[in-house]
């Protein structure tokens, strides 16, 4: 025999009936919040790690420059993906939001995903080891801001040499050079 009580309550036919009675709206909404905000820290992570790992002056090692290039790599896809996980996240708070500054702080979390999906497809390594925009050379005589000890990367073709000092090519990375008549590109 079975109770009146038991024949009134709702039963989950399926899982999924099952999550839609368990689950509170106010439960999801939080969870969409928070998942807003993980995919926020996500995009920032995937773009901020590289950047963070190679800088200027900085000790870099092999397994740094690894996962600074896959990152960099990944990181417009990933963004990507953030964009419309937080676009489509943000559609649900929308929706289910009784607050109207609930749905205006939605654009804080559009926007940073957004940035860091602008800042995915910059070139950032370019922009912390610019070329000199006003480069001099001096005869190796006159180079008195170079030691004996110093690495230099050494060029010559067709009877003229060039050297750049490592110190000075740490920072910029690149020098445009003509030697022997022939333009160049010194990189390091």
């Amino acid at each position: 025999m079975v109770s009146k009580k038991m024949e009134t309550e709702p039963r989950a036919k399926n899982k999924a009936d099952f999550f839609k009675t368990s689950m509170s709206n106010r439960s999801k909404y939080a969870i969409a919040w928070i998942s807003i905000i993980a995919v926020v820290i996500i995009a920032a992570v995937v773009v901020v790690i590289p950047a963070w790992l190679i800088q200027p002056f900085a000790p870099q090692t092999y397994k740094d420059i690894r996962i600074s290039f896959l990152l960099r790599s990944w990181s417009p896809l990933l963004t990507m993906v953030a964009v419309l996980a937080c676009v489509l996240l943000a559609t649900y708070v929308w929706i289910n939001s009784k607050r109207w500054f609930a749905r205006i702080l939605l654009f804080v979390p559009l926007a940073l995903v957004l940035l860091f999906t602008w800042f995915a497809r910059q070139n950032h390594f370019e922009w912390m080891f610019k070329p000199l925009a006003e480069r001099s050379f001096a005869r190796a005589s006159e180079a008195d801001f170079v030691s004996d000890n110093d690495m230099v990367l050494a060029v010559t073709i067709n009877g003229d040499a060039a050297a750049y000092p490592v110190r000075q090519m740490a920072y910029h990375h690149v020098v445009q050079d003509v030697v022997g008549g022939s333009p160049i590109t010194a990189t390091y």
